[in-house]
């Protein structure tokens, strides 16, 4: 598939600011129901939100949602399951980090620079992969990981964490799935991909809740975060997780993740508007460095259009 990976670029970013947004809805909704539960909802939320738009729109074909033939059946459940094994790693990981950091912690500056590795990750991950990744893509990434790094951490970095463990694990696990989507959405489409990968996601999210968190299941809780949870499965889950499967259809993996990496400067930027939370200097500067990033990246394609 020939990329473009500007209009990728374009479209992950939009991702990336649903899932900056969703921060504030996050950290609401972990405050009244268990982490394994919120992501059990919001995953079985934006499956089935997919699902009726998928209906709608496809409801007059006659082919069903699942693929006929059995290989195309089988490569279909595959690519569900993977991806979808990826993303119920690195969302559960990320909200299990971020409960496990000790008070007085920056606990999500620290979860939102450590998610961010991924930007490093990708690219190194392509490399073994076959891929080659130009040097403004290289150059890229190292001006993303600065900003994020001023951004998330204006103040120092200080000690080692479990948080911190637990939050590398999710940037490998977000690498897996980045990865894993640029080889199975040019097979599946994004929309029926996104549907199968959370479902997966729900069901693994919803035993590991009642494995772990039984005790804690509350239905007022739950109606109490009910708004919160409906943004997380429609917006963040629902429309942002498949905006990135059709965003990966054009932009290659490496570029993809600096996009991606935008989240961390809508949350600020969302945390800044929303709750209050003014940004320093430094922070304001690590925003900016984002943004200078994801147009560096975009750089090769620009000389190929003017020369072309």
């Amino acid at each position: 598939m020939k990329h473009n990976n500007l209009k990728g670029s374009i479209i992950l970013c939009t991702a990336a600011l649903i899932w900056g947004l969703a921060f504030v809805a996050q950290s609401d909704a972990v405050g009244l129901v268990p982490s394994f539960m919120v992501n059990a909802l919001r995953s079985f939320v934006g499956a089935g939100a997919l699902y009726v738009f998928y209906y709608a729109v496809n409801r007059k074909q006659k082919t069903g949602f699942f693929p006929t033939e059995k290989t195309e059946k089988k490569r279909f459940l595959k690519g569900g399951t993977v991806c979808g094994v990826c993303l119920a790693i690195a969302m559960n990981f990320q909200l299990f980090g971020i409960a496990v950091y000790p008070d007085g912690v920056a606990s999500e500056a620290r979860a939102g620079f450590l998610t961010a590795l991924y930007v490093i990750l990708v690219p190194i991950a392509s490399v073994f992969w076959g891929k080659k990744i130009n040097l403004f893509v290289w150059l890229g990434v190292l001006i993303a990981v600065v900003g994020v790094y001023m951004l998330c951490f204006s103040d120092g970095f200080g000690g080692i964490y479990l948080g911190d463990i637990l939050m590398f694990i999710c940037a490998v696990a977000f690498t897996a799935h980045i990865i894993s989507i640029d080889a199975y959405v040019g097979l599946m489409g994004g929309v029926r991909l996104s549907i199968m990968q959370f479902l997966v996601t729900g069901i693994i999210s919803a035993v590991l809740s009642a494995v772990f968190e039984l005790s804690q299941w509350d239905a007022g809780n739950m109606l109490q975060a009910a708004p919160q949870i409906l943004y997380l499965g429609l917006m963040s889950s629902g429309v942002a997780y498949t905006l990135q499967i059709v965003g990966q259809k054009y932009a290659e993996p490496a570029v993809a993740s600096i996009s991606m990496s935008l989240e961390s400067v809508f949350a600020a930027l969302g945390g800044w508007v929303i709750v209050g939370n003014a940004l320093s200097g430094k922070e304001i500067l690590g925003c900016g460095l984002v943004f200078v990033a994801i147009i560096t990246a975009q750089l090769p394609e620009f000389s190929k259009k003017h020369t072309g």
